[in-house]
């Protein structure tokens, strides 16, 4: 049987924090605000896996007023994600992405961003596309005040 997921995230630009996509750290003048390390894109790859067996979103199991997750590596979150889907019988077939960002460029990053993923998602990095847009100048993305992702994933029960 196969599920698809899809999944959002968006955090505002800020000062004094790092700026981490897929994983990877990326040198900007700014970051991303949230609870966790405000990974747009590891949030929206976790809230497609978790739509994708009907459990919920990010904010169903890991909270954001939970302490214990205060700046944690959303990668760490990701492997728990992986786990749950796991658990219920299920591995990724494919993952599509888009990074939402006027600055910085993503596409210099886009090969160390899909590499990483592939360690975290267990899946060969063919498996995964990543693509870059710009707001062409419009909204918050475009007017370099927010970075957004989007993700769509789909499983297949594997066979044991």
């Amino acid at each position: 049987m196969y599920r698809i997921g899809q999944g959002f995230d968006i955090h505002k630009l800020v000062e004094n924090r790092r700026l981490i996509i897929g994983g990877v750290e990326i040198e900007y003048e700014k970051g991303l605000l949230g609870h966790s390390d405000a990974d747009v894109l590891i949030h929206a790859i976790i809230d497609a896996l978790f739509g994708a067996l009907n459990l919920g979103d990010i904010g169903t199991h890991f909270h954001d007023t939970d302490p214990k997750y205060k700046d944690i590596d959303s990668t760490i979150l990701l492997k728990e994600a992986i786990r749950l889907i796991s658990d219920k019988g299920y591995k990724i077939v494919n993952i599509d992405n888009t990074v939402f960002a006027q600055e910085p460029k993503m596409k210099p990053h886009i090969v160390k961003i899909r590499k990483k993923l592939s360690e975290l998602l267990c899946v060969d990095e063919n498996l995964i596309s990543i693509k870059a847009k710009t707001n062409e100048g419009m909204d918050s993305i475009g007017e370099k005040k927010a970075i957004a992702a989007s993700s769509i994933v789909l499983l297949v029960k594997h066979d044991f």
